[in-house]
C-alpha cells in the first residue's frame, strides 16, 4: 500500500497518453489495468465504498448477460472512467501550491478581524470558506473549524457549534458549482457534454443567489449575539490585501486557462483540467516566489492522496461498468418508462432528480454515484430537458447534498471535530439544501 501510487500513476499517465493518441490495443490494455485497479483497491477501500463497488459491479455484471456484448467488448469498459480518477490524481498539486503560498493563513487572519457581532462574522466567514475551498477543498473547512472553535468559546457552546455547523458547510457547499477542480462538476459536464465556458455563468449566477440568501439570513439571525473581541490579536491588513489579490488572481487566471484551452482545443473538460493543474500550479507557486516549499509539500500530498485513492478507484470503476452493462441492456427500457410516463411535466423530472440525489445521500451514497447512476438514463432525460438544464440540475442537485450527507466526509469531519451527531448537522441545514436546489431546478426549468 506503501508504493500503490507507483502503479496508480503509470496507468493514469497510460490514460493521458491514450487519450493523445487513441489505440484500440491500449485502450483494451487498459481495461485490464483498471480491472486490477479495482480488485487491489478494493481490499483497502473502506466498507461503504466496498458495498457500493459490490453492488454496482454485481449489478453490471447480471445485465451483461442480457446484453449482446461479449467479454473482449467487456473488458474495455473497466476503464472509462479513467479520465475522473486521473483528475483526481493530480488535484493535490493545485492544494499544495495554495498551502505553499500559506493562503490557508489568510483564512485564520479574516475569521480573526474586528467585527461586532455574529451576524458580521457569518458574512465573513461564508465569503473566506467559498474563496478557499475552491483551491483547498475539505482542508477550508477542517481550518476555518479550528479557527472558530478557538474564538468562539466566550459563547455558549450549543450556539457557537451551531453557528460552526452552518457556516462550515454552507460556505464550502458555495465553491462547487464553479470551481474547475470539482469532480461533479467535471462528472456533470462528462455526461451531458455541455462546455464549460457555457454552464460556468449560471453556475455563477446561482451561487451569488444563494450566497446573498443566505448571508441574509445569517446577519438577521445571528446580529444580535455579539462577538467576543480578540484584544491580543492584531491584524494587518496590508498583508492580508496582498494575499487576497494573489488569491483572487490566481482563481480567475485558472479559470480563464481552462475556458481558453477549450475553445482552443478540441479536448474534454476533464482531461483539459487535468493537463492544466500541475503545470499551472507550478508556474503560479514559481510567481509567488514559494516553488521549493510548493515541491516540499506537493510531493508528500501527492503521494499520500495517492495512496489513498482506494475508495473512488472502487466507486468509478464499478460505476463504469454498471453504466455500459444498463446502456446496452433491455433493462434501460423498464427504468425510462417511469420518466416517460411524466415527459411532459419536465419540472416534474427536475424535482424528482433533486429528491433522488437528496435521499440517497442522507443513507450514505455519494452524490458522484447517485449522478452515475442517473447517466445510465442520461441521453433520454437530454431529449426531455436539454443538455444545459440537465447539466445544471445534476451538479447543483450533487452539490446541495453535501451540507445533509449524513455520512459525507465534510459532515463527518465536522461532527468528529464538535463531537455533534451528523444528523443534527443535517438538521440544521435541510432547509439551506432545499433552498439552494429549488433555486437550481427554477434556473434549469427557464432554460428549458
Amino acid at each position: 500500500m506503501k508504493y500503490s501510487y507507483v502503479f496508480f500513476s503509470i496507468v493514469f499517465l497510460l490514460h493521458i497518453i491514450n487519450t493523445v493518441f487513441p489505440s484500440n490495443i491500449m485502450t483494451f490494455s487498459l481495461g485490464i489495468l483498471a480491472c486490477l485497479v479495482f480488485v487491489y483497491s478494493f481490499i483497502y477501500a473502506n466498507k461503504l465504498f466496498k458495498l457500493l463497488g459490490a453492488s454496482f459491479f454485481l449489478i453490471g455484471f447480471t445485465l451483461f448477460w442480457t446484453t449482446d456484448l461479449t467479454f473482449m467488448q467487456l473488458i474495455p469498459m473497466f476503464a472509462d472512467n479513467l479520465s475522473m480518477l486521473t483528475l483526481l490524481a493530480v488535484l493535490p498539486w493545485m492544494n499544495s501550491a495554495v498551502t505553499a503560498a500559506r493562503f490557508d493563513k489568510l483564512m485564520q487572519n479574516l475569521l480573526r478581524g474586528n467585527v461586532q457581532h455574529l451576524g458580521a462574522l457569518y458574512q465573513r466567514s461564508t465569503t473566506a470558506m467559498m474563496a478557499l475551498t475552491a483551491f483547498l477543498n475539505v482542508s477550508s473547512a477542517t481550518i476555518a473549524q479550528d479557527v472558530l472553535v478557538d474564538n468562539l468559546k466566550p459563547i455558549h457552546k450549543k450556539l457557537a457549534n451551531k453557528f460552526i455547523m452552518m457556516i462550515t458547510l454552507r460556505g464550502y457547499s458555495l465553491a462547487l458549482p464553479w470551481s474547475p477542480l470539482e469532480v461533479l462538476l467535471a462528472m456533470a459536464i462528462f455526461i451531458t457534454g455541455v462546455n464549460y465556458g457555457t454552464l460556468l455563468p449560471w453556475m455563477i449566477f446561482i451561487t451569488i443567489i444563494m450566497y446573498i440568501l443566505d448571508n441574509v439570513w445569517g446577519r438577521w439571525y445571528f446580529k444580535k449575539i455579539p462577538y467576543p473581541v480578540q484584544t491580543d490579536v492584531h491584524v494587518s491588513h496590508k498583508p492580508i490585501k496582498k494575499k487576497l489579490v494573489q488569491l483572487i488572481s490566481g482563481l480567475v487566471g485558472f479559470l480563464l486557462c481552462v475556458i481558453l484551452a477549450g475553445l482552443f482545443f478540441e479536448m474534454e473538460f476533464i482531461f483539459i483540467v487535468t493537463i492544466l493543474v500541475f503545470p499551472f500550479a507550478t508556474i503560479w507557486a514559481f510567481l509567488l516566489k514559494r516553488l521549493r516549499s510548493y515541491w516540499t509539500i506537493g510531493w508528500n500530498k501527492w503521494r499520500n492522496s495517492m495512496n489513498g485513492m482506494h475508495n473512488f478507484n472502487v466507486l468509478f470503476v464499478t460505476l463504469a461498468i454498471f453504466t455500459g452493462c444498463l446502456n446496452a441492456s433491455p433493462a434501460l427500457q423498464f427504468i425510462q418508462k417511469p420518466i416517460l410516463y411524466v415527459a411532459d411535466y419536465p419540472f416534474l423530472i427536475l424535482m424528482m432528480i433533486q429528491l433522488l440525489f437528496m435521499v440517497m445521500s442522507m443513507f450514505g451514497v455519494h452524490p458522484i454515484a447517485t449522478m452515475g447512476v442517473l447517466s445510465g438514463i442520461s441521453a433520454m432525460l437530454i431529449d426531455i430537458l436539454n443538455p444545459l438544464s440537465l447539466a445544471i440540475v445534476l451538479v447543483i442537485a450533487g452539490v446541495s447534498t453535501v451540507p445533509v450527507g449524513t455520512y459525507g466526509l465534510v459532515v463527518t469531519i465536522t461532527s468528529m471535530s464538535l463531537r455533534q451527531s451528523p444528523y443534527l448537522i443535517t438538521y440544521y441545514n435541510l432547509l439551506y439544501s432545499f433552498v439552494f436546489g429549488f433555486v437550481g431546478i427554477l434556473i434549469a426549468y427557464l432554460l428549458l
